[in-house]
């Protein structure tokens, strides 16, 4: 695992990691509904599921690192806790 200069820095890669976790799992769902003939679900089912166990990786080490998502969907988050607008 890469080595962060500050804690901060890592929950905004957590969140980064987790939002594109998200994204991935998703994509696998749309491609899921849409998915026409066995080997096509079969593929779409192992995708879905590999992306779903991704995300949660991601949301435990998120969990355990204590990241709160609102300094991240609303601007950056500053030193001193107040948000700032990107």
């Amino acid at each position: 695992m890469r080595q962060y200069d500050n804690e901060l820095e890592y929950k905004e890669q957590l969140y980064r990691e987790v939002m594109k976790a998200r994204r991935q799992w998703e994509q696998a769902y749309c491609a899921l509904q849409e998915a026409v003939g066995a080997d096509e679900v079969d593929i779409a089912i192992y995708t879905l599921e590999a992306a779903e166990r991704r995300y949660q990786v991601h949301l435990r080490a998120a969990k355990q690192a204590n990241v709160t998502w609102e300094p991240f969907q609303f601007g950056s988050y500053s030193k001193d806790g107040f948000y700032l607008r990107d």
